[in-house]
């Protein structure tokens, strides 16, 4: 298959398994629609697709999160297979993947490091403009 093909694939299996589980379809309840499914990634031989997802909920409850969907990945092989055409379906396989999380961490902390940097610069003009203040009012003298 194409590259072009494979990714409309990869794009198209990651919208039908969103919908899954926003609309309650998985009736596993260690599936929250909380759960967002960030990439899928199809082997060339469609035999087997990584399904990664993440959440902003704790390590924890993402872990039993991606079980329930392992749990039920003959189901919703089942049901997304129904609405697609392709020769064959490939194995989902759910991975946690921690790169959103960690990628907002590290966001936060660049937003901290800049507003550190602006109390520093404030506080060294304030401490500068009063040296200044205090070195013309002993030229006046």
């Amino acid at each position: 298959m194409g590259q072009y093909r494979m990714q409309r694939l990869n794009d198209q299996l990651r919208d039908e398994i969103s919908k899954l589980i926003l609309h309650g379809d998985v009736k596993d309840p260690r599936v929250n629609t909380f759960l967002s499914i960030n990439r899928v990634e199809v082997t060339s031989d469609l035999g087997y697709a990584k399904v990664y997802v993440s959440s902003f909920l704790t390590d924890g409850d993402l872990k039993h999160g991606v079980a329930g969907l392992n749990a039920a990945a003959g189901f919703i092989q089942g049901q997304i297979a129904k609405k697609m055409r392709i020769r064959q379906f490939p194995k989902l396989q759910f991975i946690v993947d921690v790169g959103m999380k960690e990628g907002f961490k590290m966001v936060q902390k660049l937003n901290e490091l800049e507003r550190e940097e602006k109390q520093n610069a404030q506080t060294e003009n304030a401490a500068d403009s009063a040296d200044s203040n205090t070195d013309s009012e002993e030229e006046t003298k």
